[in-house]
């Protein structure tokens, strides 16, 4: 680049000058060809999104196209002093307002003025009118009368990040558009597409890496890749888009939700470790393994059909094999630790023991069968329909009760045997002498317990 040469960033560089340029939006662009082509422009349009997603360029490119006097069909040709005037923000016959710094009644009230005069030199006076939802609802109730009724020449055109923010009477009066975010591999071929035309060697996965970290940006992308370009040069690799923006390589993201379908705890720990020291944006990491979940979910539903998945054909192909892993009920388990550790990461301090905890938990749930899947189960085998037969019981004849399958014969009781006590020798047999004298001898102890003090020598 010479030194007098300026740099126009690629957001401004690349914006879309007509219908077909734009990216994303086809519900819209269909809609406002139509209107041309027929001749019904409505009095006053909305155009509601994020950021980023083509609200102020197709409320150019459609007031250059109702203005253009020599279009190439429902395109504006651009060239033309009417289409310049209006690129570059010079047209006295297009107004743009900045809603958000100019939301007063006394902001409005160059347009209330201004509608009473004809254009200059195109066929509509239009009047653009950015971040609108930041009006008070005074310079509303300015505006409501010249909405609803403007001179035939006159056309409004409003853009908005927040359209609930808007009133109903308003919304009433306007032909309401609601722009969707942008897919990941309609910016991934944007950006290829740029990247060819300023000499720039980016891998594809670097591509679907800023692609990624857009979030259905366009204009979001683009400044990325201006960042990335200052920042590598001419060759953009997956690593740099990583390392710039602080996000996880898909294989890395794949890898991850595979151990948490097997239960692999040692290596959930391992790839958090491993993404917090490398500086990884954690809080990001827990939205885009929320995703991956979600898409193993709807290819779990769909099959093979993939219409409903943001990825490229590999990442269906894994996204088919996980889903294999784990059934449904369990997935959705599964992501509902997920959702839950998104609302909790808003304001807990230690991010990286949450992210930790939670996969933890989440992979013993997505290993351990369910109660559901317990019952169903034993039903199955109730049924006949498990993996083991059911024993089969012969049947009982007449007059005989049905055996039990696991019948068994009573016990016999043991008899313990007998405890011989020891025999004591037999006593010698007495004499009558002897005897006799024993008696006697009972006698005298018997008068020695009446008569204290007596010997029983004195008693014989």
């Amino acid at each position: 680049m010479s030194e007098n040469q300026v740099h126009i960033a690629l957001p401004l560089k690349y914006r879309p000058k007509t219908f077909d340029d734009v990216v994303g939006q086809e519900h819209v662009t269909r809609t406002l060809r139509n209107a041309i082509a027929s001749g019904r422009i409505a009095n006053a349009y909305l155009f509601v999104g994020s950021r980023g997603i083509g609200k102020t360029t197709l409320s150019r490119i459609f007031a250059k196209a109702i203005n253009c006097p020599t279009p190439n069909g429902v395109e504006p040709c651009g060239t033309c002093e009417s289409c310049r005037q209006i690129a570059e923000g010079r047209s006295i016959d297009v107004t743009e307002l900045d809603g958000a710094s100019h939301n007063k009644v006394e902001d409005v009230r160059p347009i209330i003025e201004g509608v009473q005069f004809k254009p200059a030199s195109s066929k509509y006076k239009i009047f653009i009118v950015d971040e609108c939802h930041m009006l008070t609802p005074a310079a509303w109730n300015a505006l409501l009368k010249t909405l609803e009724e403007p001179p035939p020449y006159v056309r409004f055109i409003f853009a908005t990040t927040e359209g609930d923010k808007l009133l109903a009477t308003i919304i009433s009066r306007c032909q309401r558009f609601d722009l969707r975010r942008i897919q990941t591999h309609q910016i991934a071929a944007r950006l290829r597409y740029i990247c060819e035309k300023e000499g720039i060697d980016a891998t594809e996965d670097a591509l679907l890496a800023i692609a990624r970290g857009a979030e259905g940006g366009m204009r979001d992308a683009l400044s990325s890749l201006d960042q990335l370009i200052a920042f590598t040069g001419e060759k953009i690799t997956e690593e740099d888009a990583l390392g710039v923006f602080g996000l996880v390589s898909r294989k890395s993201l794949e890898d991850l939700a595979g151990a948490i379908l097997t239960g692999d705890a040692a290596a959930i720990l391992r790839a958090v470790e491993s993404f917090d020291s490398a500086g990884k944006d954690m809080r990001r990491l827990a939205g885009e393994l929320m995703q991956h979940f979600r898409n193993l979910l709807v290819c779990q539903t769909l099959g093979g059909n993939a219409a409903g998945i943001e990825a490229t054909p590999d990442q269906v192909k894994v996204l088919q094999e996980q889903a294999k892993l784990c059934p449904a009920s369990r997935l959705f388990r599964v992501t509902d630790q997920l959702a839950e550790m998104q609302d909790k990461l808003r304001y807990v301090l230690s991010v990286r023991t949450l992210i930790e905890m939670t996969l933890l938990r989440a992979a013993r749930v997505a290993t351990v069968a369910s109660i559901e899947e317990v019952l169903k189960a034993v039903r199955e085998l109730a049924a006949g329909q498990g993996g083991a037969a059911a024993p089969v019981v012969p049947p009982a004849s007449a007059g005989q009760r049905p055996a039990t399958p696991t019948q068994v014969a009573p016990a016999t009781p043991i008899q313990a045997a007998p405890v011989q006590k020891p025999q004591t020798p037999p006593k010698p047999e007495l004499s009558a002498e002897e005897r006799q004298k024993i008696l006697d001898d009972d006698k005298l102890n018997n008068l020695l317990k009446v008569l204290p003090g007596a010997k029983i020598t004195d008693l014989r």
